[in-house]
């Protein structure tokens, strides 16, 4: 069995993550490490976990583990493992955004490899240190990476995308509360968010040529989890071209898949599919995009990630039942 820890134990990514590993045939939690809970029952915060686990948050760290996943702030991360040092075999899959451009792949000797399994899988595979995607840049990156691989992605951008409460993280501000949450909606940092410089990296990294503007709205919706995104740009070729185009890049995928029918949030919900849908108007591509933020936009495609950095199946752990109804 796989020995796991988790640092930053109480947030919705890692407690998605908990949830994950306890149900996985291959791992097993040998810690949770959080300052603020040392001492709490792991369901004393993550409530539904009441049954399932008796273990207790510490403020102590195991440094020989199998995978150690880091589900901190932004910019924590590299502090953190400024102060601690792991085995030389254990393994490091990063959630937050410390690691996942190319400037800042290499800390104190560690290079970590950007972790999109559609983009690189065979780079993971080989790979002791991961820089987990962010929520928005998977949405967005699997619904035009195709394009990009085929070199046609050559006008701008265009791309409107909606994202749950739990985006936001568990710590309570204007923007998350539920009286301004609900029934509400708005836009935040536009054609400005912080995933736009991954995903300009990974276009340029398949079709060098690309310098068009990628137009992103972020939008805050009045759902708790969830990535809706319709993104659309020129396309000179027919709608079946293109479905060739997503459907041969995406033949050896096992989470994402391009469907005929309209997709919507709740195909995703509670699982680590994106399902793609596309639709041709005159001279524009419409490309809709949709996951889960919490798991194949955070938490569940770590678990794939680590499933491919130590050769197991890619889906053990991961198939998901939709919360449908």
């Amino acid at each position: 069995m796989l020995q796991i820890g988790i640092i930053g134990g109480a947030g919705y990514t890692a407690g998605e993550l908990i949830r994950l590993v306890l149900n996985h045939p291959k791992a097993s939690i040998n810690f949770v490490y959080s300052t603020s809970n040392a001492g709490n029952k792991l369901s004393d915060v993550h409530q539904d976990l009441v049954g399932s686990i008796e273990l207790k948050f510490t403020n102590t760290i195991n440094t020989d583990i199998d995978v150690l996943f880091l589900c901190l702030g932004h910019g924590n991360s590299t502090a953190f493992l400024e102060k601690n040092k792991f085995s030389e075999s254990t393994k490091i899959i990063d959630l937050s955004n410390d690691f996942r451009l190319t400037v800042d792949a290499v800390f104190e000797g560690k290079e970590f490899i950007y972790g999109l399994p559609e983009l690189q899988k065979e780079k993971i595979k080989n790979a002791t240190y991961v820089a987990n995607p962010g929520c928005f840049a998977t949405a967005l990156q699997l619904a035009i990476l195709p394009l990009a691989a085929k070199s046609v992605l050559n006008n701008d951008v265009h791309i409107n995308a909606v994202t749950g409460a739990t985006g936001a993280g568990t710590s309570l501000s204007k923007a998350t509360h539920f009286t301004w949450r609900d029934n509400n909606f708005s836009y935040y940092k536009p054609f400005i968010h912080q995933h736009l410089g991954e995903i300009n990296q990974t276009v340029n990294q398949l079709q060098e040529s690309f310098n068009s503007d990628i137009n992103f709205m972020p939008n805050r919706g009045n759902f708790s989890r969830g990535i809706f995104a319709t993104v659309y740009t020129k396309f000179d070729g027919s709608l079946e071209e293109a479905k060739d185009i997503y459907n041969e890049f995406y033949k050896d995928s096992k989470f994402t898949f391009v469907s005929d029918n309209d997709v919507h949030l709740k195909q995703v919900v509670n699982t680590n599919k994106c399902l793609l849908h596309l639709h041709k108007h005159n001279d524009k591509l419409l490309i809709t995009s949709t996951i889960d933020n919490l798991l194949k936009g955070a938490s569940g495609q770590a678990i794939h990630n680590m499933n491919l950095m130590f050769g197991l199946e890619e889906t053990l752990g991961l198939n998901l039942k939709a919360t449908y109804f």
